[in-house]
């Protein structure tokens, strides 16, 4: 017969609980919400309040269940860097690589993976719709949008926290980080007037994007300003481009067609300057004693042409790392239990952080 064993012997014990979030806050005397912040690595707190909290943290052992909180808020870990462009521009030009360095580089300090996704066509756009609205993953970054591209209203719409990379227009609602186009621009013009050019022609990015908008105004503004005069200038002197190198071959053939005695050219990218040189070249024109050149992006195109290329620069890499900041923030902000969405305009009572332009600087070189 076996032996009697005392009631209970065996059971496993009460599982003791590790201490929570709202102790560390209380600890720490700040909110949840402020202390759910500094744990997911948002920069929207004060050093002072973020070594509260991790001071909180330490002396209370407490560790995030990260398995719980992805079951709980349905977090994947993971933020998508969507392109809605094709492959040969993706590899083609160095803006996108470099938004990708800044990505990846301020990632790296976090657990999040990022996850590159190209969009060709509607059908790819409704799918990654689709994707977000299933909350496959936690936020998105968005690079090259156009104008009309419904899929940033559609992320909005579905509640994914979201960044994009530019605006649509000077009213963009979402949160974004930008340079200053329209400053660099006009500050290229004004170089190239400076520097005795008396027919200042561009070639502009597509239009239906706001950047290339900008840049085509300060391009206006530069040449009304030395004008003194209010009227618009020679339109002959303006080709749309498209922001690649045949794009820029063409736009520049186009403006020696209109008026052979253009004597510099505003590109609005460094590799349709790429693409005027060749042309210029072929036409017999030197640079820059025919033709002075000037480019926007300050990539690595620019460093290698001949002559190098005098060039706009926008701090591309630190717009990716100031996007990925922006984000974790606003995943942060979603994440909180505040009992309602966040909203970008910055009606959830915080400060808005959510819309960045960093400034741009002209880089002199042989090519003006």
């Amino acid at each position: 017969m076996p032996a009697a064993r005392a009631e209970g012997a065996g059971r496993p014990g009460p599982v003791k609980s590790g201490p929570t979030l709202e102790q560390v806050a209380a600890r720490a005397g700040v909110g949840r919400g402020t202390a759910s912040r500094v744990i997911n690595g948002s920069p929207r707190v004060s050093e002072r309040t973020r070594a509260a909290v991790q001071a909180a943290v330490a002396e209370l052992g407490y560790v995030p269940n990260r398995a719980a909180r992805a079951l709980a808020a349905g977090s994947m870990d993971a933020i998508a860097l969507v392109v809605p462009e094709g492959e040969n521009r993706l590899f083609a030009e160095p803006y996108f690589s470099e938004i990708l360095r800044g990505v990846s580089t301020e990632l790296g300090d976090t657990d999040m993976q990022l996850l590159l996704t190209l969009i060709r066509d509607q059908r790819g756009r409704e799918r990654f719709a689709q994707y977000a609205a299933a909350h496959r993953v936690d936020g998105v970054l968005l690079v090259s949008v156009h104008g009309d591209d419904p899929l940033p209203d559609l992320l909005r719409d579905v509640g994914m926290p979201a960044v994009l990379n530019g605006r649509r227009s000077h009213a963009e609602r979402l949160s974004y980080v930008d340079s200053d186009n329209l400053l660099g621009a006009q500050i290229a013009v004004e170089h190239l007037l400076g520097r005795g050019r008396r027919k200042v022609a561009t070639i502009t990015g597509p239009l239906d994007m706001y950047a290339a908008r900008c840049r085509l105004d300060g391009y206006h503004e530069a040449l009304r300003a030395a004008g003194g005069t209010s009227d618009r200038p020679d339109e002959r002197l303006v080709v749309q481009g498209d922001f690649t190198e045949e794009g820029g071959h063409r736009g520049m053939l186009e403006l020696l067609r209109r008026d052979p005695e253009v004597d510099a050219v505003f590109c609005a990218s460094d590799v349709m300057a790429a693409g005027a040189r060749l042309a210029l070249r072929e036409a017999g024109r030197d640079v820059p004693g025919d033709v002075a050149l000037v480019g926007f992006d300050d990539s690595a195109v620019a460093r290698h042409m001949d002559p190098p290329l005098t060039t706009v620069r926008q701090p591309i890499e630190e717009m990716g790392r100031a996007m990925v900041r922006m984000l974790l923030d606003l995943m942060a902000r979603a994440q909180e239990d505040t009992g309602e969405q966040y909203s970008a305009d910055g009606r959830d009572g915080t400060p808005d952080q959510s819309r960045l332009v960093l400034p741009t600087e002209l880089i002199r070189r042989g090519s003006s």
